[in-house]
């Protein structure tokens, strides 16, 4: 059997982390950890059967800030979101 090498199409490295965060809607508020994250992007993880939206406000304390983000993909309780803009909580 041929064997392939593993081909990486992110198109940035991620960082591996382990942060608190609170996913923000309009209804809810949900706790979520960040297990990898770089500047346009993020891995989180989200309780057994939580109802993630597909767009939310990430709010990160460690780093400080607050994350416009859009979900890209979804495999049981991980999630890949797509981070396109954040600003400094005040």
């Amino acid at each position: 059997m041929t064997s392939f090498p593993h081909v990486e199409r992110r198109l940035h490295a991620r960082e591996f982390v382990l942060k608190e965060a609170t996913i923000v809607t309009a209804d809810a508020r949900i706790r979520c950890s960040v297990r990898n994250q770089h500047e346009h992007g993020a891995e989180l993880r989200v309780g057994p059967q939580m109802e993630i939206p597909d767009r939310f406000t990430l709010v990160v304390p460690d780093d400080d800030a607050a994350y416009r983000a859009v979900v890209r993909w979804r495999r049981n309780e991980r999630l890949g979101v797509q981070i396109f803009s954040n600003s400094m909580k005040g």
